[in-house]
């Protein structure tokens, strides 16, 4: 009686799983994702009795919850309508830049709605107590408005001194807003600091919030990823660099300190960084954008220098591929030199062949990470391509002064991408990010130097010595591979 129960129960179980199998295998082939990204849910699925399938549950989908998604669909024709509204701006004159520019704009233009601003002026911040120091003093003599959207804010250092002046700021009745991500920005969220802020009028929300419960109704890991500051509607900052203090965020983890930069801008383009953030602020808030322009922090901005920029939002809902889609337009426009750092790079097969392209016709291509990182699944898998890479003729460089956290394209020394986006699935097509396109020769030409003073510091793949690692670590490299697609 009891084998036949267990017996009974065998079958029941195997049935189920294969049940289970089949029908989330049939789930992500009608999906239609990329072929990478299908092959490596597959792979979990199949290779991991139900796990697999709850893995798949949890991270799968770009699943935003219901009534965030019916907002951000009722939004988007308000975001257009006030994107249309931009376009009074003075024409552009592309034949003064280069002309793989105008196709790029374009691109842009039909996929997000944003027009490129001309009249900015653009100043690169390259180092962390160089933006700590700018962003306290812009903060200090703030008159009607601070608007703060990080990742990760931490304590400690001189994130304590920004945690000041945004107290004696509202203490001088500035509004000001502090939209963080629930999961990057737990602790701080959680912290003392957090609720002296709160008491002191200080507004604070989280972004995409995350816990137990909402994973079963939404992927808690879509994240968002922004780095925004907006004071009185003229000044705003941008860029990789979270609201952290290298010299004490993340000490414990061997990579040495974060190294990062920002921009700072003046300008017409402020007016498009303010409304990002109103727009994430509104929907965390629960809020309808149902006007943009007249409301507190969206206010035209005079012109303050000669650079063109366009400013490119991504993530779920923002058009899909977008962000993906320009760094490939952007990698094929390369036409003598190519330049790119970022700390994760765990690419697609698209932009892998886009980069294998530019090195095949002729275009210089250098590729600058961290020697260390604080990914060991993202270490692995990148590494699982650098063979081929080097063998193509691109250059790959380890960065040793740190953990490289700045993420910049530049291309022939004509124009430049600088946001925050690594070039990883993750922020192709899951957190919510924020690339400006600069088309300015001179500021392209300032990020290139910073990128030289990367090199500076760091050594180049032998290649010779690579391929002969031993084969434990090419083993853990494409098996981090298979999962690549996910990371």
């Amino acid at each position: 009686m009891i084998g036949k129960l267990f017996l009974d129960l065998t079958t029941w179980i195997l049935l189920t799983d294969f049940a289970i199998r089949v029908g989330f295998s049939l789930r992500v082939i009608m999906r239609k994702r990329a072929a990478s990204i299908s092959f490596a849910w597959l792979t979990i699925i199949l290779l991991l009795p139900f796990v697999g399938a709850v893995a798949y549950l949890l991270f799968g989908e770009s699943r935003l919850g219901e009534r965030r998604a019916n907002r951000l669909l009722k939004d988007q024709p308000i975001l257009k309508q006030w994107a249309a509204s931009l376009r009074a701006i003075p024409d552009v004159d592309w034949h003064a830049v280069n002309p793989e520019c105008q196709p790029l704009n374009q691109q842009i233009f039909t996929t997000t709605g944003m027009p490129t601003m001309p009249g900015n002026q653009l100043e690169l911040i390259d180092n962390a107590e160089l933006f700590f120091s700018k962003l306290i003093a812009d903060i200090s003599q703030a008159r009607f408005n601070c608007s703060l959207e990080f990742y990760i804010f931490n304590e400690g250092g001189r994130t304590d001194e920004v945690i000041k002046a945004l107290t004696e700021a509202r203490a001088r009745g500035v509004t000001c807003r502090l939209l963080l991500d629930s999961i990057g920005s737990k602790p701080f969220l959680r912290s003392p600091s957090a609720d002296r802020l709160r008491k002191a009028g200080v507004e604070i929300r989280e972004a995409l919030p995350a816990g137990l419960i909402r994973a079963l109704f939404i992927r808690i890991d879509l994240r968002n990823h922004r780095k925004i500051v907006v004071i009185d509607d003229e000044i705003a900052y941008t860029g990789s660099q979270n609201l952290v203090d290298p010299k004490f965020f993340k000490q414990d983890e061997e990579v040495g300190e974060w190294v990062d930069a920002m921009v700072r801008l003046t300008g017409p383009v402020v007016e498009l960084l303010a409304a990002g953030f109103l727009f994430d602020w509104l929907l965390e808030r629960r809020q309808w954008p149902t006007r943009l322009k007249g409301i507190t922090g969206i206010q035209p901005v005079a012109a303050a220098g000669d650079a063109l920029v366009q400013l490119v939002p991504s993530g779920p809902g923002y058009g899909e591929n977008s962000i993906h889609d320009l760094l490939l337009t952007a990698i094929y426009a390369a036409r003598r030199e190519l330049v790119l750092t970022t700390p994760y790079f765990v690419p697609d097969n698209a932009i892998l062949a886009a980069l294998r392209s530019a090195a095949q016709r002729g275009v210089e291509v250098t590729l600058i990470v961290p020697e260390t990182n604080d990914s060991r699944l993202v270490h692995y898998a990148s590494r699982a391509h650098f063979t081929m890479l080097s063998q193509a003729g691109i250059r790959i460089m380890f960065f040793s002064g740190g953990l490289l956290h700045t993420k910049t394209i530049t291309v022939d020394n004509d124009f430049c991408l600088f946001g925050s986006v690594n070039l990883d699935m993750r922020s192709f097509w899951l957190n919510f990010e924020m690339t400006l396109v600069i088309y300015d020769e001179e500021f392209t030409d300032t990020v290139r130097s910073l990128q030289q003073a990367y090199l500076g510091r760091s050594h180049q793949l032998d290649l010779a010595v690579f391929i002969r690692r031993p084969y434990w670590q090419q083993l853990l490299e494409n098996v981090a591979l298979l999962i690549g697609p996910l990371l």
